[in-house]
């Protein structure tokens, strides 16, 4: 209950002000004048004025509205080094149960900095912070805004804020900041933190295969310190130790590496750690580095002229990064026709230093419906044996020669070759067919025009039919395409340290024609010249994975029926157990929601890789340690405190007090919330002071006496 008194006029306000100041005017013109009564005048005149004012005595019936607090817990991933998040939620559990006692407070849990990293800038988080925005650190107060959108700047008693002091969105004003309440950081970390970063200065998204790559990094220990030390850091490339060297701490390195192979190399740089380090997860960090063939040499044998000769050159030579060098016996050694060499129109092909001097040069060698003439010493086929076995690749493409005595499989390139010739030809009509295996294989899965998993088992492709093909006994390796009577057509192979393919029809050239339909013949052989160069993408088995938003993807393509669980290790350390899905022959996946940004290691088996999470040199992680520089400055200006409740692993809060406004909200051991004394009104009642009958009666008396008076 709330009484006040107030005023009512029975005429506006303006009109009672002017007529007032005139009744003043004459009584001061009459008191100048010397009249008498004047004093009996006045009276009447405050009369009048009492009685048209109306006073009344107003009762208002009010409710208290509860001052809203707003306790931030912060749950950004340098949160979760040692014991902050427990300590912070801990803390946030005490102060919600002492501001719960009373009716006083309005108490609101607000959690704030899950990063939620999205590919597209447009959509927000559930705080209300942009992709982009959570690109750059932790930001607590666009979720501070969007708790309190709803409550009037009257209503706000304070904000507490529970975090390590790591928050990238402080408010530089406090116009900025909005709200005028008192701010109190409340830090659950330690003040004597010890931590080493690593920083990826400069590294390349693309670089040559077979050249070196050079990245700049930088090592730093906090708290800094004058005299610098030596790390030992080690470089690994698709998972495997290349180089191991003690760099010193402070100053920018350059290290060097060969990209092996064309495709992505996940390149991880790590550092080792300090005594009584906080965190590991910024002492390590991988890039992915895109290898670039700068140019593709392929060397290109034809055993004769004929009809797929040219087919093979154009599907070469349309790629501009390939350097081709094309070899082909148009003149046996038995065409001899006595014409004398000076009127030859041919040169000298450079067999031997083809063959023998730069063979290692060339990434792919091409035999076309080779045959053995003599043309080429067996010891330089000897050679290309050789070559496989050491790493190099090598495509055939068998025409009728091979099942004859001439074949090349009677050679010692015989070694290395995985189909023997039986010595039969089929030549009549078929379509080429994908195996259970090719299926599997990444070099032939899911052709254009093949048939789609759940198609059926005797759905035939839609290609083109192929006329000739040369009977062969597999003797090792993969069969990955079949002709008729289930006869080997593709068989891919690994000798040593090399690969080889052979193909086991010189007919492919009628897809590159369109006859029939066509087929896919340049797909074909782009994925077989790849798988042979080794590249990552069309190995068989692979795990790989690739980080898109805050979703992991994990791909494992196997050969094999069945796949193991996959483990994957979070930055912090913690073993998630992750069962992959068949997607399609071969192909298996999973996608795995992340909360942390940083390495994500994955293993399954044998095999191993990692994924980054977020930018290459997280903000989060810039450095880690519990700090008050960043938030003081407003807890400053807005005349709250910083505390630090971390103590031997519990809680220390302050003391809570109610303040006024405009008064120091904070002390050394208490922090104050602002009483704000807001309230609504239910109901209003007025009683009038005067009864306007008796009290106009009183005044035409008081009239009359005057007048009574005067007459006299």
């Amino acid at each position: 209950m709330n009484l006040s008194f107030v005023f009512s006029p029975m005429i506006p306000g303006a009109v009672l002000g002017v007529c007032a100041v005139a009744v003043a005017c004459l009584l001061g013109f009459a008191l100048i004048r010397g009249h008498r009564a004047v004093l009996w005048r006045t009276l009447t005149a405050l009369g009048l004025f009492v009685l048209l004012a109306n006073p009344s005595i107003q009762t208002e019936e009010r409710v208290p509205i509860q001052d809203v607090v707003a306790i931030v817990v912060d749950r950004s991933p340098s949160q979760r080094i040692g014991e902050r998040l427990a300590i912070a939620e801990e803390a946030a559990e005490q102060l919600v149960e002492r501001l719960s006692l009373g009716d006083e407070f309005d108490v609101r849990l607000v959690d704030a900095g899950r990063q939620t990293i999205r590919q597209n800038t447009g959509p927000t988080d559930e705080q209300g912070a942009s992709a982009d925005s959570l690109r750059e650190g932790t930001r607590l107060f666009s979720s501070v805004r969007t708790a309190l959108a709803d409550v009037h700047p009257d209503r706000l008693a304070g904000v507490l804020m529970l975090t390590d002091g790591q928050v990238h969105d402080v408010p530089e004003t406090l116009a900025e900041f909005g709200r005028d309440a008192p701010f109190h950081a409340l830090l659950t970390g330690d003040k004597d933190e010890r931590d080493r970063k690593l920083t990826i200065e400069k590294a390349p998204r693309f670089g040559i295969v077979g050249n070196e790559v050079e990245i700049d990094i930088r090592i730093d220990d906090y708290p800094e310190t004058e005299e610098q030390t030596l790390a030992a850091t080690r470089l690994f490339v698709d998972g495997k130790q290349v180089r191991e060297m003690a760099l010193r701490t402070g100053d920018q390195h350059t290290l060097t590496y060969v990209l092996e192979h064309g495709g992505q190399s996940v390149v991880e740089v790590e550092v080792e750690a300090i005594p009584d380090e906080i965190t590991l997860t910024n002492n390590r960090t991988a890039i992915v580095t895109n290898g670039v063939r700068d140019r593709l040499r392929v060397l290109l044998v034809s055993g004769e002229p004929y009809a797929g000769e040219r087919t093979w050159r154009n599907l070469l030579k349309a790629d501009p990064s390939v350097d081709l060098v094309h070899f082909t016996i148009l003149r046996p050694p038995e065409k001899q026709d006595g014409t004398p060499i000076s009127e030859l129109s041919l040169i000298a092909f450079p067999t031997r230093e083809l063959f023998s001097n730069k063979l290692e040069d060339f990434d792919l060698i091409v035999f076309d419906r080779y045959q053995q003439r003599g043309v080429l010493p067996v010891v330089y086929l000897g050679n290309i044996a050789k070559y496989v076995e050491d790493g190099g690749a090598v495509l055939t493409a068998a025409g009728p020669a091979y099942a004859a005595s001439n074949s090349l499989y009677r050679t010692p390139l015989a070694a290395v070759l995985p189909a023997k010739p039986s010595g039969r030809i089929v030549e009549r009509g078929f379509r080429p067919e994908i195996t259970d295996l090719g299926d599997r294989h990444p070099v032939t899965t899911q052709l254009e025009g093949a048939p789609r998993q759940g198609a059926g088992a005797d759905t035939d492709p839609n290609w083109g039919r192929w006329f000739r093909l040369i009977d062969t006994e597999v003797l090792s390796g993969n069969v990955l395409m079949e002709g008729p009577q289930r006869r080997p057509l593709l068989v891919l192979d690994r000798v040593g340290e090399g690969r080889i393919a052979q193909l086991n029809s010189d007919q492919s050239w009628l897809w590159a024609r369109g006859f029939d339909g066509g087929g896919p013949q340049a797909e074909l052989l782009r994925r077989l010249a790849h798988w042979l160069m080794k590249e990552p993408d069309l190995e068989e088995e692979r795990l790989s994975a690739e980080a898109e938003g805050n979703r992991l993807l994990i791909t494992r393509r196997t050969m094999k029926d069945a796949v193991e669980v996959t483990q994957v290790t979070a930055p912090d350390g913690t073993e998630l157990p992750v069962t992959l899905s068949e997607q399609s022959p071969g192909l298996w996946q999973a996608e795995l929601e992340t909360d942390q940004l940083g390495l994500y290691r994955i293993a399954e088996g044998p095999f191993s890789t990692v994924a980054v999470v977020g930018p290459v040199n997280p903000l989060e992680y810039a450095d880690a340690r519990t700090t008050e520089e960043n938030l003081k400055p407003l807890a400053d200006a807005t005349r709250g405190g910083v505390f630090w409740v971390a103590k031997d692993g519990s809680v220390a809060l302050p003391a809570l007090r109610d303040v006024r406004a405009g008064r120091d909200s904070a002390g050394s051991n208490w922090l104050g919330l602002r009483r704000n004394n807001q309230y609504t009104v239910q109901s209003t009642a007025s009683v009038s002071l005067l009864n306007p009958w008796l009290f106009a009666l009183a005044l035409l008396a008081a009239f009359l006496w005057m007048w009574r008076r005067e007459g006299r």
